[in-house]
């Protein structure tokens, strides 16, 4: 197997960099080390433009002698990165100026560092003989240069025009597609509501990997999810901690806190289930001896949650979608905690293998198996033909039919994932034509092949990864750190590919802006699929299928890139050096195997579950650089202090994200390289002094929207003004907080999300006046939730307007848009109080040519009074409120979250590129116009509160029947 170029040469980058840094700052060296490191430096840089000539090489694969050469070069680069890091840690720049007190102090700091600057000495010499050794290695046994080749068109020779274009890629929304050539309409028969079966029904979707299964269970469960009062998604796998799997579905279907957005609601097969959790460890947890928890203490697990799963799911209508189940004992395991009801609840079984099928949909009036098979030639050029338009019109390109052989489609033998990777390296390959893409195809299968088995769709996979230049390949392997069927956030992924310094400033772009472009080339080329975007049409997470998780898997521990404890697939260390370690699960006999490795080389550390067999002591803390919490919970029981994060002077990217913390500690500002701080979702409401402090801090994200949990900051925050970028969740105040008027000095802000405003004139004004001048700069994002609302009435009085705005959300009672509303022409996201729904509101913002969503939003809790203000706006509306023609010409969005919902009429072609509604209320008087809206299909979603009036459900049921074919009707009764 070819090895990974892109991470060797990631390494090399990113050394490479600190090796710079280091040569520019005034240390205080033992005689000769400079210059020693000078030299590591042109070496390595040599080495580097070796790597990338590899990567560019048009050879398919890489002799034995060159494959153990790259690794030898990356060994003695993470050695040299350790070494440089320890240098970071141990050392400071020598104290500067003039003057005979700088000369006693420079003194004084030459005697009291001699001992750790002759021990940097001792490695700095020994690293340049093995850098100097390896380079003349690689001459005297006749590793050959590679072959000039074309290069593969990715990111390392984008001019700034390519790489803008795939960044501002066209802006969607994921909607429900049926399946090419799939027999969905007769399963979505069986999935609807039947008197003559009451009782849970089990649908088993059978056939081997990457045929569809998932696809299909998919689509059967985002349309009919909906009509269903809970819903859960989990994925099992063969190495499944079962006793994870069933209170990850205890964690999506118990009732949201303060009755807050319908359960199951963009629930996810990752979702984690830190509440339930760590109260079941603490509840539950017995002695036990060497081999773990004993049969009584496994058996009270299963009971406690059996009982959890009973008290949610009993008097409900269930939907549950359990993915890639690969034993029969799994099943009954599971089944035995899922109650049984009769009102005609629903669960969606995935699995390869036929017995276990069978199994599942055990009874012939209740259940069904359906079996899934490849797909037939013109189905195959339907999903080719289909994918390859999809992306096309995402990066806005033209490519002709004709370029592509039939043979492309052809050899990927009816497999749906071959087929639709084979049109993402299609659609990136455009200086292809006909011959070049009959050579691919004979380089991967005999003319008379074809792919019939999911191991030989690892030969496209193989060809599709070695396509991308050494950038993507490295960003591609980073998606292992994540566990099969996980949904990954693109700003998390993107934060951590810039804090790993896999990306850097290229061509004019900034690293941000590279990172989004690599990141949207691998949504084109397949390796990640986009499952959730914004309201903004932007991709808010993605997903990589199994299969093609496994080979990156298979790569990542290949050159030790990357290694996984508790993972669905086993794979070898090929080292006893861990550089980026992922805990997926880490149960006892795990934690062992944690506890046996040598971590003292850990630069990137990723725990998904629990803390509890945690322990920083066991790593050489000075050198992280990557501290991954999200969704851990246990820091009060566990080993883990938070001060003990503090250590990590190198650390570039914190995430304590929905963790059970509470307070940072005061010398958080010990971590002078922290770029991204993210206490979203946490106990943490208030930032320390010393905050301040932090030099690179760019990204500090904190405060909880839906319960409206807010950070305050100190005042000391202005030393940040020069780095900081995104402020999210915060709250303004006077006293000991930082001011509304100190925002001002945040001239690099393009995101201020604010969540709470205390009522005070002098507050006011002065928010206003440093909104105008950050607006004047690089504000690009603006979130105001103010519950008073008496800040929304002054936006009126702005000199000048937030023109340059992208996204907008004001929350409130808010009576009267801003009459510098309809000057905002580059807004695409627009979230507004559902108090000003009214028709001359509609009127004003049909003129915003760029809006992509719109969003107006109320809830009672936010405003008791909401009903007379309703009301009088279907007053002043003169009875309907009308959605007027003529105007939104790109709006794709509409949602309207609102109790009370007047009549809403839209005129013909009122929003020609349409393609959702979601309408979510209790009471609503009527809709009209849905059959005109414009010229493509869309969605419906109404949202309808189990206790609406019978007038309401009549109206409702009126619409079930629509006369048209232009949209397709989902509608959700909400039990609250």
């Amino acid at each position: 197997m070819e090895l990974a170029v892109g991470a060797s040469e990631a390494t090399l980058k990113s050394l490479l960099s600190k090796l710079g840094s280091l040569l520019s700052e005034e240390y205080a060296l033992i005689r000769g080390v400079r210059g020693d490191i000078q030299f590591i430096n042109d070496e390595l840089a040599s080495m580097q433009a070796f790597l990338s000539n590899l990567s560019k090489s048009d050879e398919s694969g890489h002799d034995d002698q060159t494959e153990d050469w790259m690794k030898q070069v990356r060994d003695v680069a993470y050695d040299i990165e350790d070494c440089i890091d320890d240098f970071a840690h141990s050392l400071r720049p020598d104290p500067r100026g003039t003057g005979w007190v700088t000369a006693a102090k420079k003194a004084l700091y030459e005697i009291r560092t001699w001992r750790p600057r002759r021990a940097i000495a001792a490695q700095v010499v020994e690293l340049k003989s093995r850098a100097q050794q390896v380079g003349e290695r690689r001459v005297r046994y006749g590793v050959r240069d590679p072959e000039p080749g074309k290069g593969n068109g990715g990111l390392a020779g984008l001019t700034e025009h390519h790489a803008a274009e795939h960044q501002h890629v066209a802006r969607q929304l994921v909607r429900v597609k049926p399946p090419v050539g799939k027999d969905v309409p007769d399963l979505e028969s069986w999935m609807s509501f039947d008197e003559k079966r009451k009782k849970p029904g089990v649908l088993s979707i059978v056939g081997f990997g990457g045929v569809g299964k998932t696809t299909i269970a998919m689509a059967l469960y985002k349309k009919f999810g909906p009509e269903f009062q809970c819903r859960a998604m989990v994925t099992v796998s063969q190495n499944s901690d079962l006793e994870v799997v069933l209170m990850s579905l205890v964690s999506q279907v118990r009732p949201p806190p303060n009755n807050g957005e319908r359960q199951g609601k963009d629930s996810s097969m990752d979702k984690k289930i830190p509440v339930t959790r760590s109260i079941l460890s603490r509840r539950l947890r017995l002695p036990c001896g060497k081999d773990g928890e004993d049969g009584s203490a496994v058996l009270q697990k299963h009971g406690q949650i059996q009982a959890e799963l009973k008290k949610y799911l009993e008097q409900n209508r269930y939907l549950l979608l359990i993915d890639d189940v690969w034993s029969s004992s799994s099943w009954l395991y599971i089944k035995k905690c899922i109650p049984e009801n009769d009102k005609g609840s629903r669960i969606i079984i995935t699995t390869r293998i036929q017995a276990v099928a069978t199994t599942c949909s055990s009874r012939k009036d209740q259940d069904r198996v359906h079996p899934v098979d490849v797909l037939n030639e013109k189905e195959a050029k339907e999903l080719f033909q289909n994918t390859l338009n999809e992306c096309k019109h995402a990066v806005n390109k033209q490519l002709s039919h004709n370029q592509v052989p039939h043979r492309v489609w052809e050899m990927c033998g009816g497999l749906p994932l071959a087929i639709v990777t084979m049109a993402g390296l299609v659609a990136s390959k455009l200086h292809m034509v006909q011959k070049d893409w009959i050579k691919v195809c004979d380089s991967l299968f005999l003319e008379s092949q074809v792919c019939r088995k999911p191991e030989e769709f690892m030969r496209i996979i193989n060809h599709c990864y070695n396509d991308l230049d050494s950038d993507l390949k490295t960003c591609s392997l980073y998606l292992s750190i994540f566990p099969k069927g996980r949904k990954i956030s693109r700003k998390r992924l993107t934060r951590r590919w810039i804090a790993e310094g896999f990306v850097s400033e290229k061509q004019g772009l900034s690293v941000e802006d590279v990172a989004e472009t690599c990141f949207n080339q691998l949504i084109q080329r397949k390796i990640i699929r986009p499952i959730e975007h914004n309201n903004n049409g932007r991709v808010k997470s993605c997903q990589v299928h199994d299969m093609v998780l496994e080979y990156l898997i298979s790569k990542a521990a290949e050159e030790d890139f990357i290694t996984v404890i508790g993972s669905h697939w086993s794979m070898p260390m090929h080292s006893n050096k861990v550089r980026r370690l992922s805990v997926h699960n880490s149960d006892s006999n795990r934690a062992k195997h944690v506890h046996s490795m040598n971590l003292s080389h850990v630069r990137s550390l990723t725990v998904l579950e629990s803390l509890d067999k945690l322990h920083f002591k066991s790593f050489k803390t000075a050198i992280v650089q990557v501290l991954d919490l999200e969704g851990c919970r246990g820091f009060r029981e566990s080993h883990v202090k938070v001060s003990d994060i503090c250590e990590m002077i190198l650390l570039k990217y914190l995430s304590l994200r929905r963790t059970d913390i509470k307070n940072l500690p005061q010398n958080i500002h010990k971590l002078k390289y922290l770029e991204t701080l993210d206490i979203r979702e946490t106990e943490v409401q208030e930032l320390p002094a010393t905050t301040g402090q932090l030099e690179r801090i760019k990204n500090i994200l904190g405060g909880d929207k839906r319960t409206r949990k807010t950070l305050k900051l100190p005042k000391e925050l202005k030393g940040t003004m020069k780095t900081l970028c995104i402020l999210s969740g915060i709250e303004i105040a006077d006293g000991s907080t930082t001011a509304a008027s100190d925002l001002s000095y945040f001239t690099g802000l393009r995101k201020l999300a604010i969540y709470k405003i205390h009522k005070s004139e002098e507050i006011f004004k002065d928010l206003l006046s440093s909104i105008q001048y950050l607006s004047g700069y690089s504000l690009q994002t603006l979130v105001i939730d103010d519950e008073s609302s008496e800040f929304l009435k002054t936006l009126d009085t702005m000199s000048s307007y937030p023109i340059d705005l992208t996204a907008l959300e004001l929350s409130g009672r808010f009576l009267k848009l801003p009459k510098w509303m309809d000057k905002l022409n580059d807004l695409v996201k627009l979230t507004l109080s559902a108090t000003v729904l009214r028709t001359d509101t509609l009127q004003l913002l049909s003129r915003l040519g760029s809006l992509f969503s719109l969003t107006f939003s109320i809830s009672e809790k936010q405003d008791p009074s909401f009903a007379a203000i309703l009301q009088k706006n279907k007053s002043d509306s003169g009875g309907d409120i009308f959605v007027p023609a003529g105007g939104f010409s790109k709006l794709r969005l509409l949602r309207i979250i609102i109790p009370f919902l007047p009549s809403l009429n839209f005129a013909k072609n009122a929003t020609p590129q349409l393609e959702r509604i979601e309408l979510h209320f209790k009471r609503l008087e009527g809709l009209h116009g849905m059959d005109k809206l414009g010229t493509n299909r869309y969605d419906v979603l109404l949202t309808i509160d189990g206790q609406a009036s019978g007038l309401t459900k009549l109206i409702v049921d009126s619409l079930k029947k629509p006369t048209s074919d232009q949209y397709s009707l989902i509608v959700n009764e909400h039990h609250t």
